[in-house]
This record gives structure tokens, sequence and C-alpha cells, in this order.
């Protein structure tokens, strides 16, 4: 077998193995709730009237599985072409100086604790700290199942509102940050790089104030001559692995741009105009932690009081509402 063909049959492999865990991972949970409804129902039925205590903690059981076959509803909601992709997620502080690059943190937070619920895996590629505090902007993969299924939902203008605490006489301010939501492109997908349209850099990787500044120039930054699309890596410890992850990053948005064009012209031909900038008016969601607590979707309606459990990754009554509201139109 020639080195062709054996690469070729691995990512075959890969590919077959990448559907199988993708096909298990949406028909178990229904086989779990199942089971789990038939053994409620006999508990159910052999319970009696008085047996209040256990009745009370079945209904307890039965409304936890009902959030479960909830969930799993919005799974099956998510049929786009690269749904069950893994999903880069950008973050960029809008204006409003320091307050807005630690909105981006607290963003970062959020979404970083989102995957720890859904036992995705989370790795920065690339990060630039604010000049007092917080971040300019961030950019992480986010590797689980159907992870820019869910996280689509988060693309556009997030507005928050408190009181500062970089605020000596405790006024309330509004920052804002855009959220940027791409699919990871797999390797099979037919989108040529020519190494002549490539002006590559390297420069040496440092954290926060200038700290864990590295010795070599591992960092690389790529720019993509014909569109003037850069990408930036530094988390990895070696230059090629930078390379090749900000290749990936790359060839992801070139394939994002390219589906924004095409979009762009069906929007013209319809008269729609949908581009939002980074302030007031655009958000698709707020945040309001003074004077009172409300986190609420402008595009569905939906809202919640605790603003502290949203902030904490409770994300995804919010993802199932856009879904389900998408769905409908």
């Amino acid at each position: 077998m020639s080195e062709a063909g054996f690469w070729n049959n691995e990512e075959k492999s890969r590919k077959i193995v990448r559907e199988l865990k993708l096909l298990k991972a949406a028909i178990e949970p229904w086989e779990k709730a199942f089971i789990k409804f038939q053994e409620l129902k006999e508990l159910f039925e052999m319970a009696e009237a008085k047996d209040r205590d256990l009745i009370a903690d079945l209904e307890g059981d039965l409304n936890l599985l009902t959030d479960e076959i909830n969930a799993q509803e919005s799974i099956a909601l998510l049929g786009g072409e690269f749904d069950s992709n893994n999903a880069i997620l950008s973050i960029n502080a809008g204006a409003g100086g320091t307050e807005s690059c630690d909105w981006v943190s607290m963003l970062l937070r959020m979404y970083v604790r989102w995957a720890e619920r859904k036992n995705c895996a989370v790795a920065t590629t690339d990060i630039l700290y604010g000049e007092e505090a917080g971040i300019k902007n961030v950019t992480i993969l986010i590797s689980g199942p159907f992870a820019y299924g869910y996280l689509k939902a988060e693309k556009g203008v997030h507005r928050l509102v408190r009181i500062s605490p970089f605020d000596a006489n405790k006024r309330r301010h509004t920052s804002f940050a855009s959220v940027d939501v791409i699919p990871e492109i797999q390797e099979d997908l037919d989108i040529k790089i020519e190494e002549k349209e490539l002006s590559i850099d390297t420069f040496r990787a440092s954290g926060p104030g200038g700290q864990h500044m590295q010795k070599s120039d591992t960092a690389i930054r790529i720019t993509h001559l014909p569109t003037g699309l850069v990408v930036q890596c530094q988390n990895e410890r070696s230059q090629y692995q930078n390379k090749q992850t900000a290749l990936k990053i790359l060839k992801a948005r070139l394939y994002e741009l390219e589906r924004q064009k095409n979009e762009e012209k069906f929007q013209k031909q319809i008269g729609a105009n949908d581009k939002k900038k980074i302030e007031w008016g655009s958000q698709i969601r707020s945040y309001v932690m003074h004077p009172y607590s409300l986190a609420k979707d402008h595009r569905t309606g939906y809202e919640v009081g605790n603003v502290a459990a949203v902030m904490d990754g409770e994300l995804d009554s919010f993802i199932e509402a856009y879904l389900k509201n998408a769905a409908q139109k």
C-alpha cells in the first residue's frame, strides 16, 4: 500500500469512528431515558396513596427526566451541516476600555463553565490581555459532540449592566462584547490554501503583564493575503503545533467567509441587512446585575432572574429557546 493510500484509509477510519461516537451520543440518552421512565412507571403503580414521601421523590425524579428529554429534543433540532462539529469561539471587547475587557474575561469563564458541564474539552488558541485588566480578545476551541450546534446560538453582541468594580464612585456602567462562533472544519473538506498566499510571522508567546515569556519564537501569526484574514496561535509548545492549529482555524474562517458572502448575496436579493455593531441597540442578550438581576435574550424573549447562575455556565435554557425559535422560522 502506498503512503497516500495508508493516510486515506486512516482518515476514513477516523471519520467512521467519529460518526459512530455521534450516533452513540444521540441514541444512548434516549435509551437511558426510556429505561428510567419504565422504572418510574412501575414504582408509581406500586406506590400507595399514603406513601407521600415516596410519591414526592418519584415526582422529583419525573421532573428531572422531563428536563433530560427536553434537552434531547434540542439535539434533534441540530441538523445543520456542521452542527456536530467542534466550535471555534472568539470573544472581542467593544467600546469601554477596561470595563469591556473585564466583560470579555467574564464571558470566557461562562463558556468554559458551560463546556465543563457538557464534558467538552477547551483549548485556548490565542489571547490578548487588556492593558489594565481583563482580556481584549480571545479565541478558544471547544471540542465535544454538537459543540458548534449549541454554541451558534451565542453568536452576536452581549451587553452587561452593573456597578463597576473599577469606578471609585460606584456608578452603573454598560459594557459590550461580541461573540463569534464558527465550526471547526474537518480535514476532508475541500478548502485549498496555497503556501504563496500566506504570510507567516513568528513571535514569543507571553502571558498577562509579560509574564511566562518564552525564550524561543513558538507563537505563529498567519495572514491570508487574498482576504486579509489574520490568525494567531500561541498555546502549543512548539512552533509546528501552533502552525497546524492556526491553519486549522484559518481554514474554518475561510469557509465561514465564503458562506457569509453567499448569505449576504442572498440577503441583498431579498432586501435584508442584519449587520450588527458592538454597541447599544445591537445586542442579542443583556445581563443586568444592577438595579435588578435579569438575563434576557432579545431574539427569543426568554429571560431568567438568576444572572449569577447564567454566568456560571447555565446556558442550556437560552440555547434551547434559540434552537426552537429558529426551527419555527
